[in-house]
């Protein structure tokens, strides 16, 4: 059964507070662009946009995490946009190219508690929160399920700029609670609702995300390596090929390509494992644990998407009482979490001794509408700001 799948909402005099959550990646790191699936989590650090409709066409938003504001006219449809990833106003482009009208305007305002720029999907939150209000506050809302709002996401985020990417971000931070996308040969949701699991703690490591170099050697790199093998044995598949079977092609390959076979395979099997784990009635804590250690392991030495930081970050989890955990994202910097089931204060206090910002987080629900402020839930970080 889907979790979380139709968008429950409430008005209060015509105000309206939506909110999504960041996520972390659980399994399959860097393996959806291969056609691998990918474990997922919602978790509880949000953004929420507070929003009013007006009478005058225009959007005016309000960005006082990062000292900023937005402010466009919607007189004219399609929106242009004014600089790189302009998510506000391609998520209204979105919108109209699905029938939604929008004659008048929206005062907002935009908190949020994600890291920013550090793997947890701030920006599909965003995207996602703002769908959500759009679609409410336009001439005749309409209220679209989580998975719709997911690939209106999608559309608006990737799709809209061209840019590289799967949908994980955009199906876990809609559906909420942990979820199983597989994305070939189609899309395929299965979700868990946000009890199984105890706590994790989130560690940001300050470092800047390195995206753009490191998929030099992660997904391109893999992907010249499965073109080689094919070529030499055209029913190689990815998805079946055992992780044994990776020394056959040593002829064929680099040294670093080897590695990068093998631990694409070993993260498969890992990632089947913490489903199997993930379907039992009682989750064996230390177990989920140690495959995320070994994911971790992967991500280190097959893939090179950690840093010594980050390294850092999780040795000191670990030695605090943490069962296991990984680097979160892309990699190269961002954040690090820890699941920590008993003792996530002491594995906070750790991480934030080694240099990193620490956060409790739990598996959360996803997108929703409520009533009151950002500051009753919890949702609005007044730490310095940041740069989207």
């Amino acid at each position: 059964m889907c979790f979380n799948q139709e968008i429950h909402y409430v008005m209060l005099a015509q105000h309206f507070l939506a909110s999504t959550p960041g996520r972390i990646c659980l399994f399959g790191e860097h393996q959806d662009y291969l056609g691998l699936p990918v474990i997922a989590a919602a978790i509880s650090r949000r953004v929420s946009i507070d929003a009013q409709p007006t009478d005058q066409p225009e959007i005016r938003l309000a960005l006082p995490d990062i000292g900023r504001e937005e402010r466009f006219s919607t007189v004219e449809f399609p929106l242009r946009y004014e600089q790189p990833r302009d998510y506000f106003r391609s998520a209204c482009n979105v919108l109209y190219r699905e029938g939604l009208r929008f004659t008048g305007g929206i005062n907002a305002r935009v908190t949020g508690t994600i890291p920013i720029n550090a793997g947890t999907s701030s920006s599909s939150a965003l995207i996602i929160t703002w769908l959500n209000i759009l679609s409410q506050l336009a001439d005749k809302p309409r209220v679209f399920s989580a998975h719709e709002l997911a690939e209106l996401g999608y559309a608006a985020e990737v799709l809209e700029f061209g840019e590289p990417g799967g949908m994980m971000d955009h199906y876990a931070t809609a559906i909420g609670g942990i979820i199983y996308l597989e994305s070939t040969p189609e899309i395929r949701v299965v979700s868990f609702p946000p009890t199984g699991l105890g706590s994790f703690v989130l560690g940001d490591s300050g470092e800047p995300k390195n995206t753009i170099g490191l998929l030099r050697h992660v997904k391109f790199g893999m992907l010249d390596v499965v073109k080689k093998i094919q070529a030499y044995h055209p029913a190689f598949d990815l998805h079946k090929a055992p992780l044994e079977s990776a020394t056959d092609y040593r002829h064929l390959l680099t040294a670093d390509e080897l590695s990068l076979l093998r631990g694409n395979l070993s993260d498969r099997d890992i990632l089947r494992e913490a489903l199997n784990i993930l379907h039992m009635t009682s989750i064996d804590d230390r177990y989920f644990g140690a495959l995320l250690t070994r994911h971790q392991d992967n991500l280190r030495e097959a893939k090179r998407i950690s840093t010594p930081k980050i390294d850092r970050l999780l040795a000191a989890a670990l030695t605090a009482g943490a069962l296991g955990g990984k680097i979160n994202g892309s990699g190269g910097g961002g954040c690090m979490f820890a699941y920590a089931p008993q003792h996530p204060e002491a594995v906070a206090e750790a991480i934030e001794q080694q240099g990193g910002r620490a956060h409790i987080i739990t598996v959360d629900e996803g997108t929703k509408v409520l009533e009151g402020t950002p500051e009753q839930y919890g949702m609005s970080d007044r730490r310095a700001p940041q740069q989207l």
